[in-house]
């Protein structure tokens, strides 16, 4: 049981990591909505036949709080969470997107304020220095101008709301299956991001996709959002929020590989120097004195 969650576990990063290269390629041929919903589409159309009969069946008796929870979680983890991500990669590149991801374990921490869970003076210091690590990654090392890159602070907003939906998992208490799970949440994410699209066509973004877009959808479709999450809410069952979260760290390894094979985009010394400072902020708030 603990190898199979573990290999689940890896295979889940990957599909993620592979997910902000595949974005970052073909920022120019999708617009960040049109690509969200297509993998949405993409992933109800597979999995709410073999999903509809439990959910015709389970949906009548959830109470108003499961929806609540379940509105929660379409939001913070299926539509506007993914084109956030998608957004940001247009202004900033995969390595520093990637990078960010080792901060959901700290807004995660500060979400389960809520929840009743105590922060000591050790993890307060850990969360300071974790976002001192953002602010070098987000100013290029230039601290002092206080200039953050808009496509940074989309990517951190996105990873807000992936701790958000990951910390909701927990106060989750319907009899949803995993698979059923998924489709309310796209199916509440498509309705989330009605108003996002909208947005873009009187923008005048680039509503029809180029084929490589297209084919960027079906991987986010099938790996990422698919596979992925289902590794992840499996993960999630097993191990815990806490547990769990604190692996997104290993992404930052994936992806910044990734990106230097697939997209020529190196790392900089203020990448190194941001992460160092996020992951050891990270490792100060996990600790625990026996």
């Amino acid at each position: 049981m603990r190898f199979t969650t573990w290999l689940v576990l890896i295979a889940t990063l990957l599909l993620w990591s592979g997910n902000w290269i595949v974005a970052r390629a073909v920022r120019d041929d999708i617009s960040p909505g049109v690509a969200t919903v297509g993998r949405l589409v993409v992933v109800l159309a597979i999995l709410l036949p073999f999903a509809f009969a439990g959910l015709r069946r389970k949906l009548p008796q959830l109470s108003r709080r499961d929806w609540l929870v379940l509105g929660a979680l379409g939001l913070a983890g299926g539509g506007p969470h993914l084109a956030l991500q998608w957004l940001g990669l247009h202004y900033t590149t995969a390595a520093s997107g990637i990078l960010y991801l080792s901060t959901t374990p700290i807004f995660i921490l500060l979400m389960t304020l809520g929840l009743g869970e105590r922060i000591v003076a050790r993890q307060w210091t850990g969360v300071a220095i974790s976002f001192v690590g953002v602010a070098i990654i987000a100013t290029h090392g230039d601290v002092a101008r206080l200039s953050f890159n808009f496509g940074d602070l989309m990517a951190l907003a996105s990873m807000v709301m992936w701790a958000g939906y990951t910390v909701l998992l927990r106060v989750k208490r319907d009899r949803l299956e995993v698979i059923e799970l998924l489709c309310m949440v796209c199916a509440i994410g498509l309705l989330f991001m009605v108003p996002w699209l909208f947005f873009e066509a009187i923008t005048g973004a680039t509503l029809s996709p180029s084929k490589p877009g297209a084919l960027a959808v079906l991987y986010s479709a099938i790996g990422s959002l698919l596979l992925a999450y289902a590794g992840w809410s499996y993960v999630v069952a097993r191990l815990g929020p806490a547990r769990a979260g604190v692996t997104l760290h290993l992404m930052p390894a994936f992806g910044v590989l990734l990106s230097v094979i697939f997209l020529h985009e190196y790392p900089a010394w203020f990448h190194f120097v941001g992460i160092a400072l996020i992951l050891a902020g990270v490792a100060l708030s996990a600790f625990r004195r026996k």
